[in-house]
């Protein structure tokens, strides 16, 4: 449904980004996409939405699709009307407005008549919020800041979620919450993107993942395939065999470089 297809993108006309970097996400599915720091993940996210002119980027090769439909020169807006949806990294809400404020403006581009019910069903997903919708979303937890970022966005009612690190500076009980919110928003429908450093939760939900090392993709397979393997597990997921030698160490650096190559 959603396919990033050869994409070069370059920064305030020099800096090369993303070289060449293809993925898709199928309708009704969950991909990862994972990668270090400065990988490239984020401009993916914002060569999708719209958002790369405020950052002085462009696309410079290769198309962004939604159902075979050019978006990449989408604005913002526009691209949001076409049925993506973003969530930033860094739960950015509008802190001097109440939980259903910030909700209702993440309606302005909904079909009329749709606002209460969209309402409806995000205080339903998120039952804190419902209880909260009076409060200024400022003096919100972490996690509640989360959940309010991630019900703005639906209620534009999008048929693709991106989200960038949604478990970031978390709890282990949120980010288990937040988890189990992907699953459900994605059982009712909703494609998702999702960027994360917390490969594990990723690839724990997602039916196919991308690894991105600067700028292109590295690895492009089944999510559980991706767990199992030795470089990821260890790379990523944070798992050494016991008793890896030194020997073991120095192929992974070698097969590392041919992923940077």
């Amino acid at each position: 449904m959603l396919a990033v297809e050869n994409l070069e993108v370059v920064y305030e006309d020099v800096i090369l980004v993303l070289k060449g970097v293809s993925l898709s996400v199928p309708e009704g599915g969950i991909v990862a996409l994972l990668g270090a720091n400065g990988a490239g993940k984020t401009t993916v996210l914002r060569a999708i939405t719209g958002l790369l002119d405020i950052h002085r980027g462009e696309v410079t090769k290769g198309k962004v699709t939604l159902d075979d439909r050019p978006i990449h020169h989408l604005s913002a807006p526009q691209t949001v009307a076409a049925g993506i949806g973003q969530v930033m990294e860094g739960r950015r809400t509008f802190v001097e407005f109440t939980v259903e404020e910030n909700l209702r403006i993440g309606a302005h581009t909904a079909e009329r008549g749709t606002v209460e019910a969209n309402l409806d069903r995000v205080y339903t997903l998120f039952p804190r919020l419902a209880e909260r919708r009076r409060q200024v979303s400022g003096y919100l937890s972490g996690g509640e800041q989360q959940m309010l970022v991630i019900g703005r966005a639906l209620m534009a009612q999008p048929r693709v979620l991106l989200l960038d690190e949604p478990s970031l500076g978390l709890a282990p009980l949120i980010v288990q919450q937040i988890r189990d919110l992907i699953v459900d928003i994605n059982q009712q429908g909703t494609s998702v993107l999702l960027v994360e450093q917390n490969a594990n939760m990723a690839l724990s939900i997602a039916s196919h993942g991308y690894i991105l090392e600067t700028g292109k993709v590295v690895m492009d397979k089944p999510a559980d395939v991706l767990r199992e393997d030795e470089d990821v597990r260890e790379f990523y997921l944070g798992l050494r065999e016991e008793g890896a030698s030194s020997f073991r160490d120095v192929k992974h650096y070698k097969r590392r470089k041919r992923w940077l190559s």
